[in-house]
């Protein structure tokens, strides 16, 4: 039950993922730091993994439920970004591209969790 976009969502929040993990390595050891970095490796990575759930959904109920997950993910995820900006943990010019894919990917999800809940009604 694999649905697919003009650029493969499986992949990119793969791709996403690494980045995130890239960032984490990155942030400072102070408690500010590791806080946001725990935070942003959990919900950063949950992304593509409830995405990977959802291909081995039984039922479309059960897609549209995982990709629901995912997007509260990405959702998270941006929220962490931003704070890590805001707080000036890292230097915001380093973050802006992973910000704005996060919301890339919030959108789409949202998108795909939208046709995926009106498939299972017609």
């Amino acid at each position: 039950m694999r649905h697919y976009t003009s650029v493969d969502i499986y992949d990119r929040t793969y791709r996403f993922g690494v980045r995130i993990l890239s960032l984490v390595k990155a942030m400072p050891r102070d408690v500010a730091g590791q806080v946001l970095a725990r935070q942003l490796a959990r919900s950063g990575t949950g992304i593509g993994s409830n995405l990977e759930e959802a291909q081995a959904a039984c039922s479309k109920r059960e897609f549209a439920r995982k990709v629901n997950i995912a997007r509260i993910e990405a959702r998270e995820t941006h929220y962490w970004l931003r704070l890590a900006r805001d707080a000036e943990v890292l230097p915001g010019q380093r973050l802006a591209e992973i910000i704005q894919e996060a919301g890339e990917i919030v959108a789409i999800l949202t998108a795909i969790e939208r046709s995926s809940r009106s498939e299972k009604t017609e």
